[in-house]
């Protein structure tokens, strides 16, 4: 979006100045692309604002300066919510910290300057400017109180965003702090599709994980339910035969009483037959 080239006394503040975000759809693409991974990046944080294609009014008299509408910018300190455009006077006077920028063809040399100019004026700390075209990146990080170029961008990391830039030999890539690459929508959904099939995958498999370890439970307490049986059916055994060693034990004992009463009884007989043997009686006579 440009600038709105006029000021309208009935309508000092427009939210837009008709004019379409983008030319093409390579251009349109990267608009999303960056402001939507901004967006998932800071979704966390509810005093970081993003917004993209979104008027920056920097000073409240339009006479002193038109706004810009950046194709994506970062604002820290500042709530989240809708806006229909940034009203830098209404957000305690912060100005939006990071901008971008996506090259079109009919940016001319000029118009380039005067997006520089606005935002080192304002009080951009970086700002990024991607051509996609020419897959050409520049970098400009405030230092000393200006917007000075960035000399190596190839491998740059944001020191507000903690993002890193690659050009590649076609393309520019852009990766998070934690190494994950900036994705476009349909990427991203592809990604998220992914990610519910794998979660579901993995719910399903540790249902089965589950249920397989309930049937080796079940299977245990069986086993376990089997050899209490055993051990009871091992121990009544052992029970029976000691009653039978018992018994048994016991009728040994009569036996001897048997034995040692016949003995007495022979030893009776013995002395009764030498006492009559004695008197002269002969016991076998006696019968």
């Amino acid at each position: 979006m440009n600038p709105v080239p006029r000021f309208d006394p009935a309508d000092p503040y427009p939210d837009s100045d008709g004019a379409p975000m983008a030319e093409n759809t390579l251009q349109f693409d990267w608009i999303v692309k960056i402001k939507e991974n901004l967006e998932i990046l800071f979704a966390d944080r509810p005093d970081v604002f993003v917004a993209g294609d979104l008027f920056w009014y920097p000073v409240q008299d339009r006479r002193l300066a038109n706004p810009m509408a950046p194709d994506a910018m970062v604002v820290f300190g500042r709530p989240k919510g809708p806006r229909g455009s940034y009203k830098q006077w209404e957000e305690d006077g912060i100005a939006p910290q990071v901008v971008f920028e996506v090259q079109s063809p009919s940016n001319g040399p000029k118009e380039l300057r005067d997006k520089l100019e606005f935002y080192d004026t304002h009080g951009a700390a970086e700002y990024y400017l991607y051509d996609p075209e020419r897959n050409r990146l520049e970098v400009w990080l405030r230092q000393d109180g200006r917007l000075a170029p960035v000399a190596y961008v190839n491998g740059w990391t944001s020191p507000r965003l903690g993002i890193r830039f690659a050009l590649r030999a076609e393309t520019l890539e852009i990766f998070d702090p934690a190494g994950r690459p900036f994705l476009s929508p349909v990427e991203l959904a592809r990604r998220a599709r992914q990610a519910e099939k794998q979660a579901r995958e993995a719910e399903e498999q540790a249902r089965e994980a589950a249920a397989r370890a309930a049937q080796e439970h079940a299977r245990a307490e069986q086993e376990n339910v089997r050899a209490e049986q055993e051990r009871a059916r091992a121990e009544q055994a052992d029970a029976r035969a000691a009653q039978e060693r018992t018994r048994a034990e016991q009728a040994d004992a009569r036996a001897a009483q048997e034995r040692a009463r016949a003995e007495q009884a022979d030893a009776r007989a013995e002395q009764l037959a030498e006492r009559l043997r004695a008197l002269g009686i002969d016991p076998g006579a006696a019968g």
